[in-house]
């Protein structure tokens, strides 16, 4: 996410930030990096303008000048600066005092506008505790209303939906009384898209506005078409009112442009990301942290947002338990491994860390398909071998093996990495440091 970019962000800063003293020749300079950095990012081109030049009167202003250490100062002006240019505070839904709560999802074909659909109502239901209706609106993209169906269900959400043969409008009219029948807490309305911004798109949209009165519309935009989002975004803006942006796809969005543009183009907030392919990749936008992360700072209350929705007190103590008394199995490895996992792509949360951010190992690209290896391992074994890993040997590892659909070789290094694993454990538990170098030299 925003990998170009951040790269050149951080480089281009950590300069400034080792000089003891700036002179205006090398903020000018830093101002021309930072410029193209932008630019290359697919940043809009007025917005790159007005933020260097702002950031650059900041810079040369007293309050830099009177720090101690002039170089951090610049690189917290650009910091607040590209927090305020991607909205300042975090914006969120208001929810209705009288449910359902009516949110219109609109956008163009191919934006993943059904996908994001599903995801904000699995958020809403996960985080909030709402009972979420959707509706299957576009009736006219071919197996829009089956895919509804099948990742609305995925999500925890009721579907209603009734084919492809009536008008949309009457739809979505028929789908807010089931959802005040059913008692529903928010009803999300998924409307048709066009290959293009068009008349007939904005006049359908309208009419079901007009008819279920929604308390926010949300725009879909593919973050991966960089500058052609905040295009879409701001002819939608300019026809049809909007609330607040979701940025689809931004994992795949090297550059950030869509990101880092759209509020000041369309003057709409971004108010939520998908993160990712899984439905529970999709978060609430907040411009700060996602400054802090393209500078390198990290993102220490996302991450541990997401490790509070994955870990119970309770069961954080019976595993600090197990721990102290070395009864860690492989039954415990796995559970844990699976919460991990829940908690989104392995390389996205290492950059969240502060000091990891920017470093080679947030840039490190963990290979999925080995954590699903591991876990098919495992769940080939029996309780009783997961409880006694030093028990498989021989023939046990040749079933384990062909239960798993790998080879006798990965089930021996799984074992092998977890005994180690639980050596180290114990000594941390006993206070003694284990020797690091000794466990290297065993793989």
């Amino acid at each position: 996410m925003f990998d170009s970019l951040a790269e050149k962000l951080q480089g281009t800063l950590a300069g400034v930030r080792q000089r003891g003293a700036l002179t205006e020749e090398d903020i000018a300079r830093a101002m021309r990096e930072i410029r193209l950095a932008l630019l290359e990012a697919d940043v809009n081109f007025k917005v790159v303008k007005q933020f260097t030049a702002t950031v650059k009167e900041r810079c040369l202003g007293a309050e830099v000048q009177r720090q101690l250490n002039p170089g951090q100062q610049v690189v917290k002006i650009v910091n607040e600066e590209l927090t305020k240019l991607m909205g300042g505070a975090s914006a969120g839904l208001s929810f209705s005092p009288r449910p359902p709560t009516v949110i219109l999802m609109a956008g163009l074909q191919g934006s993943g506008k059904t996908t994001a659909t599903a995801k904000l109502a699995k958020h809403l239901r996960e985080r909030n505790g709402s009972s979420v209706a959707v509706a299957a609106c576009d009736v006219y993209r071919p197996a829009a209303v089956e895919q509804l169906v099948k990742v609305g269900a995925q999500a925890g959400a009721t579907v209603y939906e009734q084919g492809t043969d009536k008008d949309p409008v009457d739809i979505a009219g028929w789908a807010l009384d089931q959802a005040k029948r059913d008692g529903k807490d928010v009803l999300i309305v998924d409307t048709s898209g066009r290959l293009h911004v068009d008349e007939a798109l904005m006049a359908e949209l309208a009419n079901i506005k007009k008819r279920v009165k929604p308390h926010a519309v949300l725009l879909v935009v593919d973050a991966m078409t960089g500058q052609d989002a905040v295009n879409v975004a701001e002819q939608f803006a300019a026809v049809a009112q909007f609330d607040g942006v979701v940025l689809s796809k931004l994992d795949g969005d090297a550059r950030g442009g869509a990101a880092l543009s759209v509020k000041a183009v369309t003057g709409k907030p971004i108010m939520y990301a998908s993160t990712g392919e899984k439905l529970g990749d999709f978060e609430a936008f907040h411009p700060d942290r996602m400054a802090q992360r393209i500078l390198g700072m990290g993102d220490v209350l996302s991450f541990i947002e997401k490790a509070e929705e994955s870990v119970d007190d309770d069961e954080a103590k019976e595993l600090e338990r197990k721990l102290r008394k070395n009864q860690f199995t492989l039954e415990d490895f796995l559970d844990q491994l699976k919460r991990i996992r829940k908690m989104g792509p392995l390389t996205s949360l290492l950059g969240m860390i502060p000091g990891l951010a920017g470093h080679q190992l947030s840039k490190m690209q963990v290979d999925e398909r080995e954590l699903d290896r591991v876990e098919a391992i495992i769940l080939s074994m029996t309780p009783h071998e997961r409880a006694r890993p030093e028990l498989i040997k021989g023939s046990r590892r040749l079933r384990i093996a062909r239960g798993s659909g790998t080879t006798v070789q990965q089930v021996n290094q799984l074992v092998k990495q977890f005994g180690e694993m639980r050596k180290m454990m114990k000594g941390l538990s006993s206070g003694k440091m284990p020797d690091l170098g000794q466990l290297m030299r065993q793989r």
